[in-house]
């Protein structure tokens, strides 16, 4: 999927573009209205992340001149303003979602990938309350997890960090992305708790524990 970013907080659209990158997504950034607008005319977009509040030309500008050009590509549209006349001006000018910041990553991908799959008339099933992989179940109702038929206790963090890796079953998840998926945006990216508590779910899970690959310097993949 090709995306093009635009946002003119570095931290934050290090953080977006890494994020996504890792999972595979070709992310094209640019930090202001003006070089949005000349590279949406120039390249061809799966999903454009706008943020509202841009030096120059301001997102809702940038959408509606985008809008006005018959740019189809979908709109997500990021900013600190949560508002509910901001939400409505936004999708007035043809913002097809919207997203509040701080925001948690997976909503971020889950949105994208919601886009994309309307954008191509593509239906996802995957919304299952048991999901079964190998000897794991795990019950999102109830949020039992059993291994080989037996129930496995689990801290929520644990939990979480399992959901993820099963919700994304082969596909490498970097650090980052693990890290802001379980403990939040303004987690510490210096910090080890990922690998920590990798090990921690390895040891509870038992044999299946084997199944999450460490891939140096990368992350992780759930085989």
């Amino acid at each position: 999927m090709n995306i093009l970013l635009v946002e003119d907080e570095t931290r934050v659209a290090d953080f977006i573009r890494r994020g996504l990158a890792a999972d595979g997504w070709s992310v094209d950034h640019v930090s202001n209205g003006e070089d949005a607008l000349e590279q949406a005319a120039c390249n061809g977009y799966d999903v454009i992340l706008l943020d509202l509040m841009l030096p120059g030309i301001q997102g809702k500008d940038v959408c509606r001149k985008l809008r006005a050009r018959n740019t189809k590509t979908p709109i997500l549209m990021l900013t600190a303003l949560d508002t509910p006349e901001e939400r409505v001006e936004g999708l007035k000018v043809g913002a097809d979602d919207y997203l509040p910041k701080p925001f948690d990553f997976d909503e971020l991908v889950a949105r994208i990938e919601a886009l994309h799959r309307r954008a191509t008339n593509y239906l996802s099933h995957t919304n299952d309350t048991v999901i079964s992989s190998g000897a794991l179940t795990f019950d999102r109702a109830s949020l039992q997890v059993n291994v080989h038929g037996s129930e496995v206790e689990l801290s929520k963090k644990e939990r979480d960090l399992l959901l993820l890796f099963l919700t994304n079953s082969g596909r490498v998840l970097s650090r980052e992305r693990i890290l802001n998926a379980v403990w939040g945006l303004n987690a510490d990216p210096l910090t080890n708790v990922v690998d920590v508590y990798v090990g921690r779910l390895r040891r509870k899970i038992g044999s299946e524990g084997a199944r999450i690959v460490t891939l140096r310097n990368v992350g992780y993949r759930m085989s």
